[in-house]
């Protein structure tokens, strides 16, 4: 079959044959019809993130960790962690029995590799526990994940959205999605602080970490001994950096509550958000900015720097 093949941690998948999987007494096999092409793989491929000695402990091997395929019935399937070497930037992929579920009616493969970035989103509302009318902050609003956040504070019924990034063109783009305002991160230091303190937020999805929510944490700390509502933060990535330092009285004095984003998730919770966000997209309600590619061009498209908070599909071909 023909795969994207990881050489060497730090390099570059290239389009090559690669020896057929073949399915034990518990697996299953499975035609690839869409793999997202997110950071997070390219960070395993580079060896960078926390997971790489997992997934790439063996090379040569295929990368990405989840997608769409076909059973051998031919039903579409959501498929996650193939048995390694074997990822799913490939033709074909093995899963265990039980690592996938079936797609929704109306969805197709390139749009449904996209959901759970949608579903990531909706942390708003389970781990934040977003009421309507609230005003949204979300930091890194001009990549995929951020602009499909907007959308998605923007149909659970925000009453106001605050958007951020570092590129005046692309917040321009963010606005014309729904958000309400935009503010630069690029900007000094105190300008910035200044931006946040004058936009106020009830809550916050955080894409970014690092250095932009540092400032913000600094701005929500009250200039008086007034007793703020609490602006509850939900940190999803780290963009801007893994780390940051948090001033005693960011927490003690702000009361600003910070949270994961998998916070109050189980089972059933991802169930009614996936049927929530399938709902979304087959009426037309939330849109996806997809760039589809054909696996023979994985070694161009894993190197593009020009797709401006488009997601990257690859199709078979």
């Amino acid at each position: 079959m023909k795969a994207a093949v990881l050489h060497e941690i730090g390099g570059v998948p290239r389009y090559e044959d690669f020896p057929d999987p073949v399915a034990g007494d518990d697996e299953v096999l499975l035609d690839v019809r869409a793999v997202a092409v997110e950071n997070v793989d390219k960070l395993i491929a580079a060896g960078t993130h926390y997971a790489s000695r997992h997934y790439v402990d063996q090379l040569p091997a295929i990368p990405a960790f989840d997608g769409i395929g076909a059973l051998p019935d031919g039903t579409l399937v959501g498929f996650g962690n193939p048995r390694r070497p074997y990822g799913a930037l490939a033709e074909k992929t093995v899963v265990a029995k039980g690592a996938y579920m079936p797609l929704a009616d109306g969805i197709d493969p390139a749009t449904a590799t996209v959901l759970g970035t949608a579903i990531t989103a909706m942390s708003l509302k389970t781990a934040a526990g977003f009421v309507p009318g609230e005003t949204v902050l979300v930091q890194g609003a001009t990549g995929v994940a951020g602009r499909l956040a907007v959308r998605v504070a923007r149909l659970l019924g925000a009453g106001r959205i605050v958007a951020t990034g570092r590129d005046d063109d692309q917040l321009r783009e963010v606005r014309a999605l729904g958000a309400d305002a935009v503010l630069n991160t690029s900007a000094p230091d105190e300008e910035l602080e200044r931006a946040y303190r004058e936009a106020g937020a009830d809550v916050v999805l955080d894409y970014l970490w690092g250095r932009p929510t540092e400032i913000l944490l600094r701005a929500l700390v009250p200039r008086s001994f007034a007793f703020p509502k609490p602006t509850r933060l939900v940190q999803i990535g780290e963009s801007a950096g893994a780390a940051l330092t948090v001033a005693a009285e960011s927490l003690r004095t702000s009361g600003v509550e910070i949270y994961g984003a998998a916070r109050r998730l189980d089972a059933a919770t991802m169930q009614e958000l996936y049927r929530q966000v399938v709902a979304w997209t087959l009426s037309g309600e939330l849109t996806f900015d997809l760039v589809r590619v054909p696996l023979s061009d994985i070694e161009t498209a894993w190197q593009r720097t020009d797709l401006r908070g488009r997601r990257l599909v690859v199709v078979p071909g």
